[in-house]
């Protein structure tokens, strides 16, 4: 008993052979608050409408609003936590998300509401890159390069809440309406300061002065970096003729960006780094295609279940969880093997069978037909996820992993918005057959792509669990 209690005791020095367990809850608990927040908002849209009178073209920000500060923070946050250290990030983090689930529970107007999504968004920021830092800087203390087991742990988690987002917020409206979907982030963000305060270990004081931060931090290179991002993604996600300007203004401030990062002694974005390590970039394009795929899928085919194959809601939702399961099951059966190259070429095919696939559906496709494209759907979704999250850990550069995994959500993220914007091109007319089969050849040549990138990179093969990081793929 004695020593089960000196185990769980926070001051408690760890086993030098082991990975730290006490860390565990704190790095999943913030892991999944961002997906956790994505999902559980799909059930509330209608519900907030209604109450505060806000049109479908408002209502829509609060998802939108939440994607535009989580793709543009998590490199900037993951960034600080290379500088800074994971445990400061990840309590103002949660500090954050406490604010924003309060402002949400009391906020008075759909403009109010938007600002507790951006809230959420950025304070959710510092999950992902401070447990992967973690997990670097826990292989580093033990010796054993070997993380898979948590890696699993850390995807399989953040795609079971994906699965029971929705649910869990159907519940909370439920049980105290709409403003619960909001007020649950207050208990999960105090969770997150005991446990963070509690477990997480303290970085070494920076030193040197305001100037001296102001130089690592690179505060010109970040602010650019905003521009470019919020000009591109506000593009992507109101696809129009009349905001042709903010194309230009990307390019500019792209190119303002590079121009400055090459000339800084400390950049935000080490873009010689980047553009020296050829494998990382081919995983954050893998990234990009991948979550074309899953979101125009998620998305777009979860419309046409419902109007073009005219199936309710509570049955297209029944239709869609074999993915989620499938994907689970497969993340948790082949997580601990090394095979990284081989799992991103099962993940590859099986996206470009299920694009294929989708051509083939119509008003009166057999339910078994649909269930068994779920299920197959579910193979990329728990291999290709697992598989980049791993990549980057093993490519990215030590003392810039947290800004690395923060770019890899980045990119995940333009995917997303990218699919959102093919489902409202293909689908002008309503989500009909004809529109599903358009979408099913966007999903084609993203899928193939993603199957011509994992091929043509050899380099995948020297990636796996045991090789030293930074170094492989080199």
């Amino acid at each position: 008993m004695t020593a089960a209690l000196q185990r769980l005791s926070p001051h408690a020095a760890p086993a030098p052979d082991r990975f730290d367990r006490r860390l565990v809850a704190p790095m999943i608990l913030g892991a999944i608050l961002n997906p956790i927040n994505s999902s559980m908002i799909a059930v509330a849209l209608i519900p907030i409408g209604i109450a505060l009178g806000a049109p479908p073209s408002q209502t829509a920000w609060l998802v939108s609003g939440l994607y535009l500060a989580t793709a543009i923070g998590q490199p900037v946050v993951g960034r600080l936590v290379d500088l800074y250290g994971a445990r400061r990030l990840f309590l103002v983090g949660a500090t954050l998300i406490g604010v924003g689930g309060l402002v949400g529970a009391l906020a008075p107007s759909i403009g109010v509401l938007v600002l507790a999504r951006v809230l959420l968004g950025l304070g959710t920021c510092a999950g992902y890159p401070a447990a992967m830092t973690l997990i670097r800087g826990e292989a580093g203390r033990t010796g054993q390069e070997s993380p898979a087991g948590i890696l699993t742990v850390l995807a399989v988690s953040t795609q079971t809440v994906a699965v029971i987002g929705p649910t869990l917020g159907g519940f909370l409206i439920g049980a105290g309406g709409w403003r619960a979907t909001f007020t649950v982030n207050v208990p999960l963000a105090l969770a997150c300061l005991v446990l963070g305060a509690l477990y997480l270990p303290r970085a070494a004081a920076a030193g040197g002065g305001v100037r001296a931060v102001a130089r690592a931090v690179d505060p010109v290179g970040i602010a650019l970096f905003v521009a470019t991002l919020v000009a591109l993604l506000l593009f992507l996600t109101h696809l129009s003729a009349d905001l042709w300007w903010l194309v230009a203004v990307t390019v500019v401030a792209g190119a303002a960006l590079a121009w400055w990062e090459l000339r800084t002694p400390a950049p935000f974005l080490d873009l010689r780094l980047l553009g020296g390590n050829g494998p990382l970039l081919a995983t954050y394009g893998r990234s990009y295609l991948a979550a074309i795929t899953s979101y125009a899928l998620l998305y777009g085919y979860t419309q046409w279940l419902e109007e073009g194959r005219g199936l309710s809601p509570q049955v297209a939702g029944l239709v869609l969880l074999p993915i989620f399961g499938a994907g689970i099951v497969v993340s948790t059966v082949t997580g601990r093997r090394s095979e990284i190259r081989g799992k991103l070429v099962v993940g590859a095919f099986s996206q470009v069978l299920v694009a294929v696939l989708l051509l083939f559906v119509g008003g009166g496709s057999a339910i078994w037909f649909l269930l068994a494209l779920a299920v197959l759907a579910g193979v990329p979704q728990g291999l290709n996820n697992l598989a980049n999250q791993n990549a980057v850990y093993f490519q990215a550069d030590a003392e810039r992993l947290g800004s690395s995994a923060g770019l890899m959500r980045t990119f995940f993220y333009l995917g997303a918005i990218t699919a959102s914007a093919a489902n409202g091109i293909v689908f002008r007319d309503g989500a009909t057959t004809p529109g599903v089969h358009e979408l099913a050849v966007v999903m084609i040549v993203a899928s193939g792509l993603f199957l011509v990138l994992t091929l043509a990179d050899r380099s995948l093969a020297r990636v796996r669990p045991g090789s030293p990081p930074a170094a492989a793929g080199r």
